[in-house]
């Protein structure tokens, strides 16, 4: 059986990374949270106090960022961690949110995640969510989906996420960060957020998660089967 790529690429919280996760459990491939790894630098950067506007500064924390993802067999899932220290629930919180599409829009950030991560899935069977992946990071992947949903259910979504782990926070600022972030992610002059021409546009307004997983997984499957009829010519 041929090996893929899924690209997964969207807005935030539109279920991109919880459907990414499923979908690579069920198919036994690997996953690889781009999104995450931009949360991660932003973390680097404010504990560093790194200026945003100073390239020179980047590029030096740059080069002291190494990022991993851990599996734990406890919960069954991936954790990020950074320079060897487990940082997944800090880089969820808010703060780290408001600050994530200003650091992923900077050129150097987004040069050095993009050489990583396709490092990461030079082999392919993977599955990847983020921003540019289908656009920028692979291209060529086989698969393609494209996620949006209305702005808010998708800060309802956030919020709910955030209430589980313990951060209480309004709506409307929810509200305001998701459309302060679509802008930025969706108007950077490096790699910006648009629908590449091939992927398969994906509204999550109404669907479950698991109905998400399963729409995604009936296009990989769909693929490969004409891959294997490819083959068999």
């Amino acid at each position: 059986m041929p090996k893929i790529v899924i690209a997964i690429d969207g807005y935030s919280s539109c279920g991109k990374s919880t459907t990414a996760k499923a979908v690579a459990a069920r198919m036994g491939y690997g996953y690889i949270d781009t999104g995450a790894m931009y949360r991660a630098v932003s973390l680097f950067f404010t504990q560093e106090r790194v200026a945003l506007s100073n390239h020179r500064e980047v590029t030096a924390a740059l080069d002291k960022i190494h990022i991993t993802f851990n599996h734990n067999a406890r919960t069954g899932k991936n954790e990020t961690c950074l320079n060897g220290l487990n940082v997944e629930e800090e880089i969820r919180k808010m703060y780290i949110s408001n600050i994530v599409s200003e650091v992923s829009a900077i050129p150097e950030v987004r040069w050095a995640m993009v050489a990583q991560q396709q490092k990461m899935g030079r082999k392919r069977g993977v599955v990847m969510d983020g921003r540019d992946i289908g656009t920028k990071v692979f291209p060529d992947a086989e698969v393609k989906v494209f996620m949006t949903a209305e702005t808010y259910i998708r800060a309802k979504r956030r919020q709910q996420e955030l209430l589980e782990k313990g951060e209480l926070v309004n709506l409307e600022d929810i509200i305001h960060n998701l459309e302060k972030r679509d802008k930025i992610d969706t108007t950077r002059a490096e790699s910006p957020l648009v629908q590449a021409p091939d992927a398969t546009l994906l509204d999550t307004s109404h669907m479950t998660i698991e109905e998400q997983v399963d729409w995604v997984i009936e296009q990989a499957d769909r693929r490969l089967a004409e891959l294997l009829r490819s083959r068999r010519k």
